[in-house]
């Protein structure tokens, strides 16, 4: 199916039938993506009354528990209640679905310290005539396995907090990172990139989202797309998110 998007006076073509799935599969067991500490996810059938949730142990259907953390074991899309103490859900901040987007790879620069930061600099450089709605942040080296990497204890790379409120400044409502958080692994609770995304809690921007742990392969080349950013709708601050991109042949938005 071709659909044609309007964009000033152009119909920009758009084939659905070419989807790029940047979503990480969640998958039980030891050697699968998770972040922040947490065992693996799990997925075991109901056992209960004599009934079994397999048909391979004997139950009429597969009926089966899942146990996860949607910050931690998966690709996610969260809002503000994320760091808020109001309560805040990403189902009610997400009433579209569909963005113009940006995909683009950067390689974080080194600290002193070792940490690995996507500072100002980088980001004004490289979109030099502004952002779309949404941003989505490939990090380098761009390695398979981030898509079954367990983060936890690894100080993975993130966004410098200047670096997070200038795309605030430039319009981004979506921004999209490739790491588990847009923050530091541990810094005290500060989650000052998040902070100034959301510009929590001076001007709350409740409709903004940051989605995390999503993985775009080498062939997916950087540019300009349609993002269509589904989730599960949980009455949740996060919720597993499926970010999907289609190609928009030699347009810039």
């Amino acid at each position: 199916m071709i659909v044609y998007l309007r964009h000033g006076d152009a119909d920009v073509p758009v084939d659905l039938h070419d989807p790029i799935d940047l979503s990480i599969p969640m998958v039980a067991g030891e050697n699968t993506l998770r972040a922040w500490y947490l065992p693996p996810l799990t997925i075991e059938p109901v056992v209960m009354d004599g009934f079994v949730g397999d048909v391979n142990q004997g139950g009429s259907v597969n009926f089966r528990n899942i146990g996860f953390n949607p910050h931690g074991h998966s690709t996610h899309t969260e809002c503000v209640g994320h760091i808020s103490a109001e309560p805040h859900s990403v189902n009610q901040a997400m009433k579209q679905f569909f963005f113009a987007a940006r995909l683009i790879s950067v390689a974080p620069n080194v600290k002193e310290n070792g940490d690995r930061v996507i500072g100002l600099d980088q980001l004004q450089s490289m979109l030099p005539n502004g952002v779309t709605e949404a941003l989505l942040v490939r990090t380098l080296p761009n390695e398979l396995s981030k898509k079954q990497f367990n983060y936890s204890h690894t100080n993975p790379p993130y966004v410098e907090a200047e670096a997070a409120t200038w795309l605030r400044e430039q319009g981004v409502m979506h921004l999209l990172i490739d790491t588990p958080s847009v923050d530091r692994e541990e810094d005290g609770g500060a989650l000052a990139a998040h902070r100034a995304f959301w510009n929590y809690p001076e001007a709350t921007d409740t409709l903004r989202t940051i989605t995390e742990m999503f993985f775009a392969p080498a062939e997916v080349a950087d540019g300009d797309y349609l993002l269509n950013l589904q989730f599960a709708p949980f009455e949740n601050d996060a919720s597993p998110s499926r970010p999907v991109l289609y190609n928009l042949p030699n347009f810039l938005w």
